[in-house]
């Protein structure tokens, strides 16, 4: 399945030989994103995922010709609980790895340890939608969720587009598993996140999946019925999202 590109309904799906080539295509399609947004409208404002996953796209992004001082960086979760030079925040994430190194325009960072999540969650929501959202830049959880948005309680039609998310045992032992905490004990148990009609709301949505662990959650989301047991299934109508995946990460997905 290497080297090769089909549809799932409305979704255009990539695979790659490995992550970093996933990571090169994914990064070239990003600056091709914020190119045309800029150009149109002066300006570019895209939500990005944070996490090992996300690493070999977002170090690829050194490469290609963007204009980051027209760009608003948003990301799409939080925990609850810690603060932001913990070394699992998502805010120290996308400022090791995005502002710092890209020096973007301005990065709205969401901030639950410095006042009321939920009165937090209506401030984010502001800002997202306060102007257009150009490109939302996201990967697949392990248990097939989208941002802390977890299977049985996504809301594909949510009138909000943040809220307070309880995390799966799933979820929180995916952190564990990638070196993010010692033991599950330690995963705050709540986060702040950007619901999926928010994520959606982007003109363009990008998702980048590497891994074998991530093999399972690829190919019920592209197999199977497009409903909240696996979030990511809602990929398969959104006609203007690109999937990125490795020849690992799918190596579970059978078609047709």
């Amino acid at each position: 399945m290497s080297d090769s590109s089909f549809a799932v309904d409305e979704l255009s799906v990539e695979v790659h030989p490995s992550e970093a080539e996933a990571g090169r295509a994914a990064a070239g399609f990003t600056a091709a994103t914020v190119n045309a947004a800029v150009r149109a409208r002066g300006a570019a404002r895209v939500v990005m995922a944070t996490g090992n996953s996300q690493l070999a796209f977002v170090r690829a992004l050194a490469d290609v010709d963007i204009p980051w001082d027209r760009v608003t960086v948003f990301h799409m979760d939080e925990y609850i609980g810690i603060d932001d030079q913990h070394p699992a925040s998502f805010r120290r994430w996308i400022r090791e790895q995005l502002a710092v190194p890209f020096q973007p325009a301005h990065v709205e960072y969401i901030r639950p340890d410095q006042d009321d999540p939920e009165r937090e969650c209506r401030r984010y929501e502001e800002l997202l939608r306060s102007a257009p959202l150009d490109l939302t830049c996201m990967g697949i959880g392990e248990n097939g969720h989208l941002a802390f948005n977890e299977p049985g309680v996504a809301d594909f039609a949510d009138e909000r587009w943040t809220r307070v998310i309880e995390l799966t045992p799933e979820s929180r032992g995916q952190q564990v598993g990638e070196g993010h905490f010692p033991d599950v004990g330690a995963v705050p148990p709540t986060a702040i996140s950007v619901t999926i009609p928010g994520l959606l709301s982007a003109s363009v949505v990008q998702v980048v999946v590497p891994e074998r662990r991530k093999a399972a959650a690829v190919a019920r989301a592209l197999g199977g019925p497009v409903d909240n047991t696996c979030p990511a299934s809602i990929l398969q109508r959104h006609a203007h999202a690109r999937l990125f995946l490795d020849e690992s990460s799918a190596s579970l997905v059978t078609l047709g």
